[in-house]
């Protein structure tokens, strides 16, 4: 688990990402990934780490790049806690998106309140602001209109707290 967790930091990436979805009753749906990529060239590495984890699938992009994708809240949850005690660089985010999924687990969306999307939102912005680069960034006004609590504004002292 420590290469898997070594090749996580160094050639992969955490996502919690909200999805805009015309086909759902929300509009929107949660999603929690794991991606490894690797020059095409080199992406041995991927298909053991698929055969090691059990899961994901492998993808070969138009520009050169091979990537192993994990989906899914409970088999990233497994995955992460596995892989936690050796990850190095990406520590915040396998903490935030864990303290994500517990949220996310602990009741049907449906039932979420006005707190429990604020604190999401806290999460899906601290996820977001420790991953090197997001071409898609979402602001805190595009998550609070997506979960309908518009208007409403984090003040950035507020993500602070669910790091400890």
């Amino acid at each position: 688990m420590a290469y898997i967790a070594g090749f996580l930091d160094g050639d992969g990436s955490l996502m919690l990402q909200v999805k805009k979805r015309s086909d759902t009753s929300r509009k929107w749906r949660l999603m929690a990934t794991i991606c490894f990529y690797q020059d095409s060239r080199h992406d041995k590495p991927l298909y053991w780490i698929q055969k090691e984890l059990g899961i994901g699938y492998i993808s070969k992009r138009n520009d050169a790049m091979t990537e192993l994708r994990i989906n899914g809240f409970e088999q990233v949850k497994i995955i992460l806690k596995e892989l936690k005690p050796y990850i190095k660089f990406k520590e915040n985010q396998v903490k935030t998106i864990l303290v994500a999924i517990d949220l996310i687990e602990s009741k049907k969306i449906a039932d979420f309140k006005k707190s429990d999307y604020k604190k999401l939102i806290q999460l899906l912005l601290k996820v977001q602001d420790n991953n090197y680069q997001s071409r898609h960034k979402k602001t805190e006004e595009d998550l609070s209109d997506i979960f309908g609590l518009t208007p409403y504004r984090l003040r950035s002292k507020d993500r602070d707290i669910v790091s400890s």
